[in-house]
């Protein structure tokens, strides 16, 4: 009986040490997830931030011979350079972890059996060139869905424009002025309502409560798919319009460009560079930081840390950029969008 009593009460003990070793585990983990959440919030803010198309001041001042000052003194507000804080101070920091254990051992501080952690450069000397054509194929290949994006959007706004000027041309009679209004909203709103779908933490409602009457856009924010629903919207007026079957059939044809830009759109955010060759850079990128204070130790002693946090900063840099090459990136449809509207 008094066997069981103590195993009760072991037991017991167990369960209720258990919670507060929970806690203070997800205490630890928010603490260290506590600057890579507040980069990626940076991050994604810039990434809804909206700009304006170049004009002939804006060309000026961009290729002014002032403009490396400029940027040097702007670093600590640039997105790609916040975003790099955790991997660089993470990096860093196991650089000054190496370099303090193989300064313990040098100078016996610790046990003759502990090992110094040094080797070879010559295993980096033969990746070296692996990893720079990692990252350059990687910012070639989204720069090369960059250049897709921006053509598609740009065909969007082409065929926005055409087809509502055949509208404005194409409708004279007086009696459809209403529905020839209400067509032009309907063709106004659909790259509005495309940008919104493609884009996250859009406000469709904000962007589309000029451009389309009350009931339209609740309609249009019930819907499962918001772009296409516009279409459906533009389809049904133009059957309601009194127009010659020729007339009718010249507008139609101009929702091809609509459906096309919508499957491009799709495509570029639905299927992203290939995930096995994202991960494989990201991973040689960490090894290759994680052992080259050790590769280094022999020539440059502390000045390991230095060299550590120059490298990572510049090849994550690198990576880093290659994701804000988004082709669906906001400021690429703000500006474009702006132009139009």
């Amino acid at each position: 009986m008094g066997a069981v009593t103590t195993n009760e009460s072991s037991l017991h003990a167990q369960r209720t040490h258990h919670p507060s070793s929970s806690t203070q585990n997800l205490t630890l983990i928010s603490i260290l997830r506590t600057v890579p959440d507040w980069a990626d919030a940076i991050k994604e803010r810039g990434m809804q931030q909206k700009r304006s198309l170049y004009n002939h001041e804006t060309w000026v001042e961009h290729r002014s011979s002032r403009r490396h000052v400029r940027h040097l003194l702007s670093s600590f507000s640039s997105r790609v350079i916040l975003s790099l804080i955790p991997p660089v101070i993470a990096f860093t920091s196991v650089a000054v972890i190496v370099a303090s254990y193989n300064s313990a051992v040098t100078f016996h501080w610790l046990p003759e059996f502990f090992p110094l952690l040094r080797a070879s450069s010559l295993p980096y000397q033969l990746t070296a060139p692996a990893l720079a054509l990692l990252l350059v194929f990687r910012t070639e290949a989204s720069y090369s869905r960059f250049e897709e994006g921006r053509k598609a959007w740009t065909k969007i706004i082409a065929g926005t424009n055409d087809f509502a000027r055949q509208v404005i041309a194409g409708v004279e009679s007086s009696g459809d002025a209403l529905l020839k209004k209400a067509l032009l909203q309907y063709i106004m709103a659909f790259p509005v309502a495309l940008k919104c779908h493609v884009i996250y933490g859009s406000d469709m409602r904000q962007d589309l409560q000029n451009l389309l009457e009350v009931d339209d856009l609740a309609v249009v924010l019930s819907s499962k798919h918001r772009p296409r629903c516009i279409i459906e919207f533009i389809s049904q007026s133009l059957q309601l319009l009194n127009l010659d079957d020729a007339k009718r059939h010249v507008l139609e044809s101009k929702l091809s460009c609509f459906h096309e830009g919508i499957g491009v759109c799709e495509q570029l955010m639905g299927i992203p560079i290939p995930l096995s060759y994202t991960r494989l850079t990201s991973r040689f990128l960490v090894l290759w930081h994680l052992t080259l204070p050790i590769i280094l130790w022999e020539d440059c002693n502390w000045i390991v840390v230095p060299a550590t946090f120059i490298s990572a900063a510049s090849l994550f840099c690198i990576e880093e950029v290659s994701f804000f090459l988004s082709p669906l990136d906001s400021a690429i449809h703000s500006f474009i969008l702006s132009s139009f509207l």
